[in-house]
């Protein structure tokens, strides 16, 4: 494998005046943490959401941005994520211009085997977090973009969601779902200018992901065979967001955004 350039972005000033939400991060390794360095060097405001095991790792990565609004989050619960966006809506005096969802989740067991085995309630757990998140963020985030004269939501996806990918099963499927209400959102939420889109990002060891089984030889063969010959970097799915809350993506909505070093152009791994 080919030694990578180090790219250097200026990214000072695109988002000056902009303030929004990201829901997702975990730790130092997320992708939504990729996302939320290239959104402040851009000089957007930020506020990241947290569930209360990872409150304590949030809240630091939140202090070394310099003072990032940290808030909790549970979009499992209707009554609690209503409460969540009211919290959002003072402190951002009731406008915000984009939301970057980056939450999913599905049990282990449910990555291994067949698909076929998967169980009831391994699947409506995978569909709820995974997908029905993102209707019910957008729904909430409406009225504060809709407030400020529209805007952007951006949420994260994988190449599973649209061909088969051992070991991904029923998040795949989730991820299908996720990308389908994508498009219908970008519908509903058209006439106010709030714009949805989906980052389909190439596989990147992160903790979520080191769940799936094979994932690092699946990261080391995308490498060799992927049209640019390398892996993708939280950096890039980071500068893709950017431009898709930025107005520079202000005719864009609907899509699903492959940043995959082209591998997703390909028929089949080797």
């Amino acid at each position: 494998m080919q030694t990578e350039e180090i790219v250097k972005v200026n990214r000072k000033g695109i988002l000056a005046g902009k303030k929004g939400i990201i829901l997702g991060i975990a730790n130092k390794w997320s992708i939504a943490w990729g996302i939320a360095n290239s959104l402040h060097e851009a000089g957007a405001e930020l506020l990241f959401t947290y569930q209360d095991r990872v409150k304590d790792r949030v809240e630091k990565l939140a202090e070394e941005l310099g003072g990032i609004k940290t808030l909790e989050c549970d979009v499992t619960d209707e009554a609690l994520l209503e409460k969540s966006f009211k919290e959002i809506a003072e402190l951002f005096d009731g406008k915000i211009d984009f939301v970057i969802h980056s939450i999913a989740f599905a049990k282990k067991e449910e990555l291994e085997g067949r698909y076929i085995d998967t169980s009831r309630e391994g699947y409506l757990l995978a569909q709820d977090i995974s997908a029905f998140s993102l209707a019910a963020v957008a729904k909430q985030a409406e009225p504060l973009l809709k407030a400020n004269g529209g805007g952007s939501i951006v949420t994260l996806t994988y190449l599973g969601g649209e061909r088969v990918v051992k070991n991904y099963n029923v998040m795949g499927v989730a991820k299908a779902a996720l990308e389908c209400s994508v498009k219908y959102l970008a519908n509903d939420l058209g006439p106010d200018k709030i714009r949805v889109n989906a980052i389909s990002a190439g596989p990147i060891k992160t903790l979520a992901s080191s769940a799936i089984s094979g994932i690092q030889s699946m990261i080391n063969e995308i490498a060799e065979i992927s049209p640019l010959r390398k892996n993708t970097e939280t950096e890039e799915v980071g500068d893709t967001a950017l431009f898709l809350v930025s107005d520079l993506s202000r005719g864009i909505t609907g899509e699903v955004i492959h940043v995959d070093a082209g591998f997703h152009v390909l028929a089949a791994m080797k």
